[in-house]
């Protein structure tokens, strides 16, 4: 176990490494709402041409603190899509935010993220980022990040300037609180009121039950007012070395991080 784990560390250091170290990396802090704290990774290239908010999957606690030897430490989530990659989001010159839960959640299940105080941590983050840069903001979001990112396009227009769903959760599960009002997960939301440019990205191999990316079609035939959307199937990548329905699966694209990141930065560069 101990010689996979130094493997797949050194897969990760291949490929992610680049321009960006860690020392780019802060953790940033800020008061969202009364009270509250919310933590963010912050990279900052410089002269950025557009800002991309990233929202991991799962609960998405990334448990973030200052790391003892520099940079941010991450304690849980590090494997997940967006957190792994969001030095390839920087080295297209984008000014990147992987955002925590707030001090008031341990974690955030969907009806959270779907909420107006979510929103509202959001636009906080928005704000501070926009004190650096006053550039196009995007928000980001995978599997179940997809409830917070269509929850920011659909609530903090004109703040928000486009959309990405990768992997985006299109069918409940029976025991979630929000399986009768929304069966069919982020397609139930009010996504009819979306306007800003959407870009819909999924792996025709998904195999997570709730993520498949034959429903991509739904998704976009729901988010008829928002213009343009593109939806983008992947395919191929490496062996998955998680379930289904984690990061290291086709369902995190995982083995092909760059190709997907590299599409998802030419339709924010073209919209």
């Amino acid at each position: 176990m101990r010689l996979k784990a130094v493997l797949l560390f050194l897969s990760f250091s291949l490929l992610f490494s680049g321009p960006l170290s860690a020392d780019n990396e802060t953790l940033a802090t800020i008061e969202s709402r009364p009270g509250v704290r919310q933590k963010f990774i912050l990279i900052q290239p410089p002269n950025p041409t557009a800002s991309v908010i990233l929202f991991a999957g799962g609960h998405g606690a990334l448990d973030l603190a200052e790391s003892a030897v520099g940079g941010v430490a991450i304690g849980w989530g590090e494997n997940n899509f967006l957190v792994r990659t969001r030095r390839l989001f920087a080295d297209h010159g984008f000014t990147v935010a992987v955002v925590d839960a707030p001090s008031d959640k341990k974690k955030m299940n969907a009806v959270w993220r779907m909420g107006a105080e979510h929103a509202q941590d959001v636009l906080a983050v928005i704000q501070q980022i926009k004190k650096a840069a006053d550039v196009p903001v995007w928000v980001v979001g995978t599997s179940m990040g997809t409830f917070s990112a269509a929850n920011a396009a659909v609530r903090l227009e004109p703040a928000v300037s486009g959309l990405v769903l990768t992997s985006t959760v299109t069918r409940s599960r029976r025991r979630w609180k929000i399986h009768r009002s929304h069966p069919k997960a982020v397609i139930d939301m009010a996504l009819e009121t979306i306007r800003v440019p959407t870009l819909i990205a999924a792996h025709e191999s998904d195999g997570c039950r709730i993520t498949p990316a034959s429903d991509a079609g739904l998704l976009k035939a729901k988010l008829k007012n928002a213009g343009p959307v593109k939806v983008v199937l992947f395919k191929g990548g490496d062996p998955p070395r998680s379930d289904p329905c984690q990061a290291l699966s086709e369902h995190g694209f995982w083995g092909i991080e760059k190709k997907v990141v590299d599409a998802v930065a030419e339709f924010i560069e073209h919209n």
